[in-house]
């Protein structure tokens, strides 16, 4: 049964010494007076400063959150911190001793610069909360600009919070699983589909009838077999996901893709960013890579435009794989496998602005893939209250 501490107040404080990444707790009974406890609730050697430090729990079925002072068998905690040296956000799953204030990572949570991340691309200074009134663990996270400081001087700002997110807990045990929260769905207008799609090597269709530069994209991939999938180089293992993306990029021929979605496309595709999905074999297994390459996605020069990836842990028994992509002018953000893996982009194209965007589903690989159900929806701008 799980129980609830209602005596004292906790608040959390990241930091560093020399190298090593620091979570410290302090604890107030009247929420004025603060005291920090005897020995850090977690640190981690070789990470640098922690900014941002969010500690919660998470059910371990279900799709309910949890009020952030819940405790007991049923639970697992999470330890998110924003990480000043690589500017992504790394987060582990692992269990909490409240008597002790002490925080352990479970031994399939890496601790380190090679765990877990929120978000693989644009995504940093993150806060999550409980809301009470739908059970839910919303997340908010925060997107900086990706083009100059002369640029943010211009249109008088910079920086923008991204849309909100459901935590809930993956199934297997090992990894959150984040989604946009229900209420976007308001924003959705006209709306088009496309079923039964086969893309051959090559291939790219246009998704008309909805505004590119402003959408809602859900996409179900499949294929008929995994024999094509391309050998994973052994070199790559030592690499992160985004630098084996920047060698296999969406233009680059392979067997089980690239295929996905070509977001915010010029007609002539010299602007284009595409969200894309490879699948390799590696040691008697299955590597899928997830891409949102922002080479390609514009003309202007002075932008940084890397090629964000990360790793989808997910069993491919079914030959399929989903996708959904929100696109928002100068923002796309992508969920792979349900929200395995999510990837932010900032991207800046010249041409591909309004209604002269364009989006498309591709196949660049020998096999062909069928795009089951493509499901697409013009997003009108919110109102604030």
């Amino acid at each position: 049964m799980a129980k609830e501490i209602k005596t004292i107040g906790r608040l959390q404080n990241g930091r560093r010494w020399k190298d090593t990444g620091i979570a410290f707790l302090y604890k107030s009974r009247d929420f004025m007076k603060w005291k920090k406890a005897a020995n850090p609730i977690h640190q981690s050697a070789g990470t640098g400063n922690w900014e941002c430090p969010d500690f919660y729990p998470v059910a371990k079925s279900g799709t309910n959150g949890l009020d952030t002072s819940v405790l007991g068998q049923n639970v697992k905690h999470v330890l998110k911190v924003s990480l000043d040296a690589t500017r992504f956000e790394y987060y582990t799953l692992g269990k909490y001793y409240a008597a002790e204030d002490r925080y352990v990572p479970d031994n399939t949570s890496p601790d380190n610069w090679k765990g877990l991340r929120y978000d693989y691309g644009n995504f940093y200074a993150s806060k999550s909360f409980f809301d009470p009134s739908k059970n839910l663990r919303v997340l908010w996270g925060w997107a900086n600009e990706s083009d100059t400081a002369k640029d943010d001087i211009k249109k008088g700002w910079a920086g923008i919070q991204l849309i909100p997110r459901t935590i809930t807990l993956d199934p297997n045990g090992k990894q959150l699983l984040q989604w946009p929260v229900k209420e976007l769905d308001t924003l959705r207008g006209a709306h088009v589909r496309l079923s039964n799609q086969l893309l051959k090597k090559g291939d790219l269709v246009g998704v008309t009838g909805i505004t590119p530069a402003q959408a809602d994209v859900e996409v179900t991939f499949s294929f008929r077999s995994l024999d094509l999938a391309e050998p994973f180089d052994p070199k790559w293992r030592k690499l992160d996901a985004q630098d084996v993306c920047s060698k296999r990029g969406s233009f680059v021929q392979g067997g089980l893709g690239p295929f996905g979605l070509a977001t915010l496309a010029s007609e002539d595709l010299q602007e284009y960013t595409p969200v894309f999905f490879r699948i390799f074999k590696d040691a008697g297994k299955h590597v899928v890579l997830m891409c949102s390459d922002a080479t390609r996605s514009s003309l202007k020069k002075e932008l940084y435009r890397p090629s964000f990836a990360g790793f989808v842990d997910v069993d491919l028994t079914d030959k399929k794989l989903s996708l959904r992509s929100l696109i928002d002018h100068s923002v796309v953000e992508s969920f792979g496998a349900g929200g395995k893996t999510c990837i932010s982009s900032r991207v800046y194209p010249t041409k591909a602005v309004f209604h002269k965007a364009h989006l498309y589903a591709f196949n660049n690989g020998t096999e062909a893939i069928t795009v089951e159900t493509l499901d697409a929806w013009s997003m009108k701008t919110a109102k604030v209250n």
